[in-house]
This record gives C-alpha cells, structure tokens and sequence, in this order.
C-alpha cells in the first residue's frame, strides 16, 4: 500500500484557513471529489474559509459541478482565473462582491503557473494590452471588491515596447487529476481527453512548499505505468486520491470515450448536416475564408458550426482544427463537454497549446461576438453584474493572423426565413449588438490594427471588415434592405464598400454549396 494514498475525507483536511489553492482542469476535467468534498468541510465546519482559488481554463457544467463548488459566502477571499461562464455560482457570488474577483487570459495564466514553477518573477507578456487587463482599462478586476485591492498585473516597458507583466502568486496547494497513480505517485493520463496543466500547477506548488494531491481514477504497482504515459512525476505529488467513479467521468456528461483520449479513431460518417437556420448561413459563410492546409481554433457557439459545414462539404480533412486544451486535429466536441476533440492527431499539455497559438501559428480564428463598437472592439466576457471571463480569447484573437466573428446582427428573438436563395427577416431581435460602447473589451480592434491581423465581423445578413477608420460593410444577403435590416440596426455609422457584394446564394440552400472544388484549386 502507497504511503501517499489517503481518502478525500483525509486530503480535505489538509487545506488551511487562508490558503491558496490551485486547481488543474478544463471545463469537465476537474478533480470533482476533492472539490465536492472540500465544499462540503466548509459547508460543515466553516474551515477552510478565505481561500484564494486560482485556475485558467473554465471549469464547469453551468450548474453544479467543479469550481461551482466555491460559490458559497466566505468560502473564498479572492479567485483569480480565466473563464467564469461555466460556473454560476461562482459567478454569483462575484457579481454580489462576496469575493474579489480577477480576471485574465487563460494563456497568461498558464504561464504564470509555469513560471512559477521555475520561480521566475511572473510574466511579461503583450497579450492583454489595450483590453479590460491592461491596468489603464480595468487591470482584470472585475468586481468592486477587486477594484479596492492590490494590482495583479502592472505595465511595463521593456526595450521599448509595452508589456504586461502578471504578478506571481504562492499555491499552498493543488487539486490535480489522471487517469492512473502508481505506489510512488507517478500519474499518467490515458484515459483523459486534455493533460489540463496539472504538470506545471504541480511544480508550482512544490516551488513554493506546498502539497500536491492528485485525484485519479486507480492504483497501480510501482513501475508499473508505461513511462511514456506519466504526465506527472511522482516527486511532484505528495498525495493520491482513488475518486469514486461518479466522481471522475472524463467530461460532463460523458462517462468515457476512447476516440477522444487517443484509444481508438470513430468513425464521423453520423455527422448530420446543420439545419438551415441563421447559424449555418454564418457557419458557411465562414468556411469561405478556408483554404488547404490552414490551422485554426473555433470558439463556442456560433464559430463550432464551422467544422460541421466544413465536414458537410468534405474539406474537413484539409484542415486542422485545434482546442485550447489541447487536442490538435480532429473534430472538437460541442456543448459543455467542449474541451475534447474526436479523432484527435496529437494531445499536447494546455500550456503548450498555448505556446502554439501565441508563437503565431494559427491561421484563422472563429469566435463569438456579443457586443461590437465603432472601433472594432469586441465584448464578449462581461454582461452587466454577470461576469463570462475571457478564457483563451484574448490570447486567440490578438495572435491569429485572421479574426472571424460570428454571431448575429442582432439577438434576442430574432426570426428569420431562408429559402430562394434570399434571407427575409420575419422578427428582428429585441437587442443591439453593434453599439456605441462596449461594456468590456475583450478584444481590441486597434491592437489588431496596429498587428496587421484581418479581421472580420459576420453575421447571417452582413459581413463587415476591420480598417484603420473602423467597420466597414462589405457583403450584404440577398433579400435584406441595406437600410432597414442593417445600417439602421446599428447605433453608430458604417461605412459601406463601394462595390458592395452580394452575399453567395448557395448560403440560403438547403442542399450542400458543392464547395470542394473551388476550396482545392486555393491550395494550388
């Protein structure tokens, strides 16, 4: 018997009043025991209260589940992470400035983690500069109580250029998972879907004294684990939790799927077209920007209806798509099991995912857009009180050498009829998205400027692009009026292009656009 192998019950009580405590993850992926049952020690004694959490991607279901757990009053001091969307009652408590809440890139985040775990001084990095994390917008603080307390990120100068340099922070301890221990604390992880950044969340913690408990799935024997599957040493890790299996499903709603841990390859000939809705006139009007070859990300939502038009139209093998926890090919997974990819080429560890999209790799980024202004801003991370966070968008979207934004021209009942090649606009939505202010930026559109980055904005009866005077229209849909169904839907003024383009019509068809073709002749 491990002498590191202790219950939860055990490892709970091994986290203080006013510790820091980091927690390895992504959306699904969470070490679901230890949170549910440290809640539960709080929730029963009042101990451990004041913590800091600290973790970069999101985690979460949208309802219960993984950092939702740290929602209740006086549980939490401070969270300093990425993403919040996925955890409401978290999200609450931030919202009702239960808590002082931080928000950063997701990247950022995990470099921080990696720097720390060299001791390094924190991070200088340009991602963040001139969004709501740069200290002359908002510095990341989110709520009021953030706003009264220190600066997690200061602005600097180096070799004249603007950086961003991201504060360390000292974790007394880390919740992280595998799949497999061995008596010596070796974790591998064959059956997950994403290495999370448990290895470098680890070392951190270790850097700094802490302790290391790893959540998994089993025992093995002593040099008994194949060394190629060992993410994390067992040097790292000072305990071992074998999780009841309720509490260690690879993804939220999914038990186990080997195709997307590498154990087998599914076969995607179910794949269903997308109905013909404003979503796949969006989704196809998107893929228009692919050419062979091409590395991209897609966002949730709206952008992920890309690879399914792309699948439709059979150029989807032609193209890489990547997830920023790690999966790099394949066909991500939609939903709240978003994280995952089927088929996957290669797994790489979260931060190194990262390292592939800030070193400028990726070709093309879609992603969602909730709010535009006049200067090309995009808001997606901060609603009025409730708080979305920025996970990976900032580091996607000021390191893409192409933006795409998708999403609607307006929302909240919008009704629309597809059929004879035209669009007609039955109901328009109740809500401005083009407005004259955005409430949070998160991505800059004169950071993308000043980077050369294109950048484009569309939705299912327009599309517009970036210039250095701001939006201009470019394409329109067949069967709108310019006036009524677009500009005078917008709360600012647009320039329109001169040669003003009709929309293609295939986008309004029901059958396939037959796209292959034309797509193979870019690549030539």
């Amino acid at each position: 018997m491990s002498k590191k192998l202790i219950s939860s019950e055990e490892a709970v009580k091994l986290v203080k009043d006013g510790d820091t405590l980091a927690i390895a993850g992504f959306v699904g992926t969470h070490p679901e025991e230890l949170s549910l049952m440290l809640e539960r020690r709080f929730l029963q004694e009042g101990h451990p209260c004041n913590l800091t959490l600290f973790y970069a991607g999101g985690q979460g279901d949208g309802k219960d589940k993984a950092v939702n757990h740290y929602g209740a009053k006086g549980f939490l001091k401070r969270v300093i992470a990425a993403h919040y969307n996925l955890a409401p009652k978290l999200g609450g408590a931030i919202a009702n400035n239960q808590l002082e809440g931080y928000c950063f890139p997701q990247g950022a985040l995990l470099q921080l983690t990696r720097a720390m775990a060299d001791r390094q001084p924190g991070v200088f990095a340009r991602t963040g500069l001139k969004t709501f994390v740069d200290p002359r917008v908002e510095g990341g603080k989110i709520n009021g109580k953030s706003k009264e307390s220190e600066d997690l990120v200061k602005l600097v100068e180096i070799a004249g250029k603007e950086y961003l340099h991201y504060q360390p922070v000292d974790f007394d301890v880390a919740f992280i998972r595998g799949t497999t221990a061995d008596e010596d604390g070796n974790v591998s992880m064959e059956k997950e879907f994403t290495f999370t950044e448990a290895y470098y969340t680890a070392l951190a913690t270790k850097s700094r004294g802490g302790i290391v408990i790893a959540q998994v799935e089993r025992m093995a024997a002593s040099g008994t684990i194949d060394p190629q599957a060992v993410k994390v040493p067992g040097a790292a890790v000072d305990y071992i939790v074998v999780a009841k299996p309720e509490h260690h499903w690879q993804n939220n709603i999914t038990d186990y799927d080997g195709s997307t841990s590498g154990a087998f390859r599914r076969s995607m000939a179910s794949v269903k077209p997308m109905e013909l809705t404003e979503r796949k006139i969006i989704a196809r009007r998107g893929v228009m920007e692919l050419s062979p070859r091409v590395t991209l990300n897609l966002g949730v939502g709206v952008p992920d209806g890309v690879a399914t038009v792309a699948s439709e139209e059979g150029i989807a093998d032609q193209i890489t798509l990547t997830v920023e926890a790690g999966p790099y090919g394949g066909v991500p997974v939609a939903g709240v099991d978003f994280g995952a990819a089927y088929n996957p080429i290669a797994i790489l560890e979260h931060s190194n995912m990262f390292d592939l999209y800030d070193s400028g790799a990726l070709d093309i980024a879609y992603l969602g857009m909730a709010q535009v202004d006049p200067k090309g801003n995009v808001n997606v991370s901060k609603f009025g009180p409730r708080v979305a966070g920025c996970g990976g968008f900032i580091n996607i979207t000021q390191n893409a050498k192409t933006v795409v934004f998708c999403g609607t021209l307006t929302a909240g009942g919008l009704k629309v009829d597809i059929g004879n090649d035209r669009l007609n606009i039955v109901q328009e939505g109740t809500t401005k998205k083009f407005i004259n202010e955005v409430e949070q930026i998160t991505f800059s559109g004169e950071y993308a400027m000043e980077n050369g980055q294109r950048v484009l904005y569309v939705t299912e009866r327009a599309v517009f692009e970036l210039t250095a005077d701001g939006l201009l229209l470019t394409e329109i849909a067949p069967g709108v009026e310019l006036q009524k169904d677009i500009l005078d839907l917008i709360e600012f003024p647009v320039a329109v292009a001169p040669e003003l383009k009709i929309m293609d019509a295939r986008f309004f068809r029901k059958e396939a656009m037959g796209l292959k073709p034309e797509f193979m002749a870019k690549g030539q």
